[in-house]
């Protein structure tokens, strides 16, 4: 489901780097010297286990058919994972929930003044790409979770359709209500549009691919290039998630038999009006009919039109009908039995679901994930036994709203959160950078394994790669200073947009998300067009990332797995929120000022008129006063925290001396257990306001974002909304979670300090 955003660096700078073997440390976190040295001799043998070679067959046949919820091919996809599993000898079964899955029956775009255009809403086969033409086996081009429609209304060019833009048609004096809004995507998850569209009164919404953004603009088009055609369109679903992933019928619970559903018209995450994908092809015969003001610089597309806004005279005709049908979705679930921690779970996760044959999204993680697991089994037989439990996890139902796995995790919430230390998700995978989100408390976890693992094409390390990368992409020479003298790459924080979102933000499970990606070109992106021709074209055309991602993950996996001592670091942790708590500061001074700024212009008259003269322009409305917030709670419980990590930092110091001998003899179940514990004190059983299913107070994805994070994000939407007096009671709410997560952190360097003295 999410696209891996990363830019490409232009050129690698020759650099002077130490060869990987130098950068590796003498020792492991976590582990005693004699367990560092079978590690790393274990290590050695899993990463010259995956096969690209295998990872080709493999996404060969999971992507020669459409494979979408509910289709034949979903469930044979799923059997065959099962059996790769069994065979491979782990502890394998599919685990089966009903779900809401509505499917089109009718979908209408037609321009029906001031002339008349009907879109096609197909995307055409290529004669080179063999699995294109299987049209009978494809969902057509739609959004899941759209409501039924048939609205005909005024069309108004909405941008990327997020709330600022709506203030800017104001600025220029136009309204929706009434109107079918277009917007193009980008600025925001596509669920977004619609909701805001029906927020500002509009009646439907078209989303199109404009070619600035996802076609010519970027590069050649396929099948020449990478890049979205034409004819292209992006599927998706529009559910709105950032009340709730998963099946819209039972939030907070699983989509078991017995589960008790809510009727359809009760559900809040579909949407409120009609909505449809169009590509640029359909979608340039209604922009270039509008009429009204020329689009804002900013809001200009690549198609050889005038950008206009509307509203009118082109008028539009949109009709939406689905069949809105319960449907199976299959989670592939397989263990390896820890042979000392059992009750310790690392859980492991890809989707195998795809809006159409999905080579790139999700079979490229797909086939990596199966390839670890393979190399698992292989060192099984050679006597390796994992001392915690190895959960993988091939998810289904991923794209239209993360149904597998959020229905997984309610289902199975009370013994995960008592079992799970760790969640690893990865998604796409394609040629290019390392990718790494997560909690912070294991940012420096991250690097560790980073740092043990060679890029196939530049003979340096991951890490010294991704370092290159950044320091190219630093804005400011004091920014790159800062990067090269960090011992430590950051890593982001994680808002949602695949499996990882229930684990952690709703049961309060540390996640790990790993990627390659940023160099093979995109534009096929939940197309037909994503398929095995256009991957082995321009993905991963030799699986060489495909490799390198599961020497990434199986390597995370095996450490987090043997590890006699959790690598938590809690001061990474401490220092994020002290960065955090200083944007949200900033934010809201900078908030207070425009606010008074404008207030002030008001009051003497004085406002900007629109450059354009043929363009109507409205000033801004009077806002009322902000009030100034107290952020002395929160510094306060950041301070606490920020002692509590020390405390551990210092005590987990002196465990690690000598090699990390004292851990040899030490007794450190309690003391694991206290630390991934930390995690779930970062939640809040009330949630996030207004959301109730996010439980984590430091990370969810935004109410107007849908993919993009918001970090403590109940105080820092508050001050976007200005909801001022919202904002200082969740400091309140947030600063007693901190306190309440500095005593946990407390509490585990107390244990560790007993367990080893």
């Amino acid at each position: 489901m999410r696209r891996f955003m990363v830019l490409a660096l232009a050129s690698l700078a020759v650099l002077a780097l130490p060869a990987l073997t130098q950068e590796r440390a003498a020792t492991l976190d976590g582990f005693s010297p004699d367990g560092a040295r079978a590690e790393q001799q274990l290590e050695e043998k899993f990463r010259a286990i995956p096969s690209p070679d295998n990872m080709r067959k493999s996404m060969q046949l999971l992507s020669a058919h459409p494979h979408h919820v509910g289709s034949p091919y979903d469930k044979q996809n799923a059997d065959w994972i099962l059996a790769q599993y069994k065979q491979w000898g782990w502890d394998a079964h599919i685990e089966t929930f009903n779900v809401l899955f509505p499917t089109p029956k009718e979908r209408v775009v037609e321009l029906v003044a001031p002339t008349h255009f009907v879109a096609k809403l197909q995307e055409p086969a290529v004669p080179q790409d063999p699995t294109s033409n299987q049209q009978s086996e494809q969902l057509p081009t739609y959004n899941a979770y759209s409501i039924d429609g048939d609205v005909t209304g005024p069309l108004v060019y909405a941008n990327y359709g997020i709330p600022a833009d709506y203030d800017e048609l104001e600025r220029h004096g136009i309204s929706v209500k009434g109107a079918i809004v277009i917007t193009r995507y980008g600025g925001s998850w596509r669920g977004i549009k619609p909701k805001v569209a029906a927020e500002h009164g509009a009646i439907g919404c078209l989303i199109y691919s404009d070619p600035h953004d996802d076609g010519y603009s970027e590069g050649s088009v396929f099948p020449e290039g990478a890049y979205r055609p034409k004819e292209g369109v992006q599927r998706g679903s529009v559910a709105d998630m950032p009340l709730y992933p998963g099946d819209p019928l039972t939030p907070g619970v699983g989509a078991t038999p017995d589960a008790k559903r809510l009727p359809i018209k009760d559900a809040l995450t579909i949407t409120k009006i009609p909505v449809l994908p169009i590509s640029y092809g359909d979608a340039q015969p209604l922009l270039a009919a509008m009429g009204g003001p020329v689009a804002p610089a900013a809001w200009r597309g690549s198609l050889p039109i005038t950008y206009r806004l509307g509203a009118g005279p082109a008028r539009v005709h949109l009709k939406v009908a689905s069949n809105w049908d319960m449907k199976p979705v299959y989670d592939v679930i397989a263990k390896i039995q820890g042979s000392t921690e059992p009750d310790e779970w690392i859980i492991r996760g890809n989707h195998h679901d795809a809006w159409v044959n999905g080579a790139d999204d999700p079979i490229s993680g797909q086939v990596d994930e199966l390839e670890e697991a393979r190399a698992f089994a292989e060192l099984i037989k050679g006597g390796w036994k994992p001392k915690r439990t190895i959960i993988y996890c091939a998810w289904d139902g991923e794209e239209p709203g993360l149904l597998g796995s959020t229905e997984w995790a309610e289902t199975h919430a009370d013994e995960l959160k008592q079992h799970a230390v760790v969640y690893l998700n990865s998604d796409t995978n394609s040629r290019g950078f390392l990718s790494a989100e997560g909690s912070h408390a294991f940012e420096p976890f991250v690097n560790d394994v980073a740092r043990s693992i060679m890029d196939p094409e530049k003979n340096i390390s991951v890490w010294k790669r991704l370092q290159a990368r950044r320091i190219e992409m630093a804005r400011t020479t004091k920014e790159k200073d800062e990067i090269e003298k960090q011992p430590n790459l950051t890593i982001e924080a994680l808002g949602s947009g695949s499996d990882y979102t229930a684990f952690l933000d709703f049961l309060g499970i540390s996640n790990i998300a790993l990627a390659y990606g940023g160099e093979a070109g995109g534009g096929v992106y939940h197309s037909v067009y994503d398929d095995f021709y256009w991957y082995t074209h321009f993905g991963d055309p030799t699986f060489a990332y495909g490799k390198t991602e599961a020497q990434t993950m199986g390597t995370a996996i095996m450490r987090l797995a043997d590890a006699d001592l959790l690598p938590y670091d809690f001061t990474a942790l401490s220092a994020t929120l002290k960065r955090y708590e200083g944007e949200l500061e900033t934010l809201s001074q900078t908030t207070h000022d425009q606010i008074r700024e404008t207030n002030r212009a008001l009051d003497e008259g004085v406002f900007t008129a629109a450059s354009d003269p043929t363009q109507t322009y409205v000033p801004p409305k009077r806002e009322e006063s902000p009030q100034d917030l107290n952020f002395t709670l929160l510094k306060q419980a950041i301070d606490t925290l920020s002692k509590a990590a020390e405390h551990y930092a210092q005590v987990h110091s002196r465990v690690m001396q000598n090699g990390g001998s004292a851990l040899a003899s030490a007794s450190l179940a309690s003391v694991n257990q206290k630390l991934y514990m930390t995690e779930r004190a970062l939640t809040s059983d009330k949630g996030l306001p207004g959301r109730p299913w996010f439980k984590h107070q430091l990370y969810a994805p935004g109410f107007y974002t849908g993919y993009g994070v918001k970090t403590i994000p109940a105080v820092r939407e508050a001050i976007e909304q200005k909801q001022w007096q919202l904002a200082q009671e969740q400091i309140g709410v947030v600063s007693g979670v901190l306190e309440k997560a500095a005593a946990a952190i407390d509490g585990a360097a107390s244990a560790l300090d007993g367990a080893v003295h």
